[in-house]
């Protein structure tokens, strides 16, 4: 993964840790004090809660410990790679898109960022400027050309 996306993992970390998880065990400490807790709505919300928390952090927690960390600035060369951010002309509208091949757990298309199992990161890798790429997608095949290929 990316600096930023660890970065990312680390603080979705400490802010379940240290805000959700008090914030939790407040709510439970809270509708325990309205007594009979088999038919207390509030307190089996707060128990999944507390579950669902408990069990994200434990997966943050392992991404994290295995996680492969790689500074993108450092990276170089004219193929297209892990990290890289690739500037494609659809060749069927001619719109201009501009995606940086990243690890899954930081991917969101909104912001540019496309997982490398995705179809079009598994299209792009070892590709150069200049190369069309075919990419089957979900609404059909499509069509880009490379025209910049950038580490930052």
């Amino acid at each position: 993964m990316t600096a930023p996306g660890y970065v990312a993992l680390e603080e979705e970390l400490r802010r379940r840790q240290q805000e959700e998880r008090p914030r939790i065990i407040a709510a439970i400490s809270e509708a325990r004090s309205h007594g009979d807790l088999s038919e207390n709505a509030e307190y089996h919300a707060a128990k999944e809660s507390q579950s669902l928390n408990e069990g994200r952090i434990a997966e943050l927690e392992d991404k994290l410990a295995r996680a492969e960390v790689i500074d993108v600035s450092k990276l170089s060369g004219n193929t297209i790679k892990f990290g890289a951010t690739v500037t494609l002309i659809d060749e069927d509208t001619d719109e201009e898109k501009a995606y940086q091949i990243v690890g899954e757990s930081e991917a969101d298309v909104k912001l540019g960022k496309v997982s490398i199992t995705s179809p079009i990161a598994r299209a792009l890798i070892s590709k150069k400027v200049g190369d069309t790429v075919e990419v089957n997608t979900p609404g059909g095949g499509k069509s880009y050309e490379i025209t910049a290929i950038a580490f930052k």
